[in-house]
């Protein structure tokens, strides 16, 4: 299996641990990340974005100073733009973070189901996922530019689905 089939695997299999949608930025370095993948509903992409919540994110601000997991409910008195229970209207009323940081860049991600806080166990796995992740994308390993390019094209394809 190369890269590429391997990290589509991944991303299926956290999209099925992440029912309400998910936002991964892989290898941020200062403000900005080489890969990124959402699967969120768009209409709250766009409420997300047009009010530039991400300034103002728990789970980005914590993915960004921690590495590990931690649930949305726990990070709810540090939501002082009700950012959480927005984003409930749209099917995500739960959800976890994750930070991740190897070979000098920082990778994370929120996760949202619309039905039950997640699991310890499944917010190991995902952490796990996107350690493996992080690792797949590096490009100190030396990534081609079809490799680069075809994640790209997947980048685009999850977060614009047609």
């Amino acid at each position: 299996m190369d890269n590429i089939d391997k990290i589509t695997t991944l991303l299926e299999t956290i999209e099925d641990l992440a029912p309400a949608g998910f936002a991964i930025a892989f290898h941020i370095r200062l403000t900005s990340s080489e890969f990124q993948f959402q699967t969120y509903p768009k209409a709250w992409m766009e409420v997300y974005s047009q009010n530039g919540y991400v300034l103002s994110d728990p789970t980005v601000s914590w993915a960004f100073s921690n590495e590990g997991y931690i649930r949305w409910s726990d990070l709810s008195d540090q939501d002082v733009l009700k950012i959480y229970e927005q984003s409930s209207a749209y099917g995500m009323k739960y959800g976890a973070a994750i930070g991740i940081e190897a070979d000098d860049t920082r990778s994370i991600g929120g996760f949202a189901r619309p039905d039950r806080e997640y699991t310890d166990e499944e917010m190991q796995q995902l952490s796990d996922y996107i350690r493996q992740l992080h690792l797949l994308t590096a490009s100190k390993t030396g990534m081609d530019d079809a490799l680069r390019n075809e994640l790209h094209d997947l980048s685009v394809k999850m977060t614009h689905p047609s």
